[in-house]
């Protein structure tokens, strides 16, 4: 290496040190942090105690609610991303027509959603949701329907939490739009020359270019899910039975409800691995990181 080339290096370090001295202290370090404390039994005020792996057997061997926590949030992964995935598909399909009156209205109002604080958007769900007054029941008895107990059922609850998802689709909205718009004109018009109707031509032109955008909005819809706490938190608490303790939320509760951070670190390390997992698996079946032949 030249002179000239240590200068620059020099030079290229000292201009990053404050991003390299920001990543060692609030992100590296943490990271470090609690996968020492994941095997530690450690409260906060005493000092942290190694216990190797006993919190992860714990949690796999002795820990009934965990598993219980766990399938809530696969539900929400599995039945939760999928119809929001496919709701607002069919919504950004609908709104990138360009021949629909009020268009910007209505790209403006699915989006809308979005901007509402995680608070107020959860009272106004427990409102809408109130099993004897609330404005979707009162709607349903008017056409003769006893309307479910929704967020105060153990049947309804998580159902509740998916048309909520749903509803704050607004950015996946976005990103499909951005990708339909990117498709060639002239592949819906060759389609239509071949005589293929219009699901013909969503499913054989539009679902095939968006196969990525689809695949990013998944990802990004999975990993929300996983994370999801807010909502859970404001509007049950994880009740009622349980139904609603989701995995984040578990976590919450046994690092400072509990006071057992060394138990909760485990726990957070898990759902990385389960994270990595899904990421991982869904990239592999859609072709990304495959040699090419």
């Amino acid at each position: 290496m030249t002179l000239n080339e240590k200068k620059n290096l020099r030079n290229g370090l000292l201009f990053i040190s404050p991003w390299i001295i920001g990543f060692l202290m609030f992100t590296l370090y943490p990271i470090a942090s609690s996968l020492y404390y994941s095997m530690t039994e450690y409260n906060i005020i005493s000092e942290p105690i190694f216990v190797g792996l006993k919190n992860y057997i714990d949690l796999f061997f002795h820990d009934e609610l965990f598993y219980t926590v766990l399938y809530n949030t696969l539900y929400m992964v599995v039945f939760g991303v999928t119809l929001t995935i496919v709701v607002t598909l069919a919504v950004s399909i609908v709104l990138n027509d360009k021949r629909l009156r009020g268009l910007s209205f209505f790209r403006v109002v699915f989006f809308i959603p979005t901007l509402v604080p995680t608070v107020i958007l959860s009272i106004l769900w427990i409102w809408l949701f109130q099993p004897e007054n609330g404005l979707v029941n009162t709607v349903l008895s008017w056409f003769g329907i006893n309307g479910p107990g929704w967020f105060a059922s153990p049947t309804w609850s998580k159902p509740a939490f998916i048309l909520m998802a749903i509803w704050c689709g607004g950015n996946y909205i976005i990103i499909f739009l951005a990708g339909l718009q990117d498709i060639p004109a002239e592949l819906y018009e060759a389609a239509e020359i071949d005589g293929a109707n219009l699901f013909d031509r969503i499913w054989h032109v539009t679902i095939p270019q968006m196969k990525p955008i689809i695949l990013f909005n998944v990802i990004s819809a999975i990993i929300k899910t996983l994370q999801s706490f807010a909502e859970s938190f404001i509007i049950t608490q994880g009740g009622p039975n349980n139904s609603t303790n989701f995995y984040s939320l578990y976590l919450y509760q046994n690092a400072f409800l509990y006071s057992k951070m060394g138990y909760a670190s485990a726990m957070a390390w898990i759902l990385l691995i389960i994270t990595l997992v899904l990421t991982i698996s869904l990239l592999r079946a859609n072709g990304f990181g495959k040699a090419e032949q």
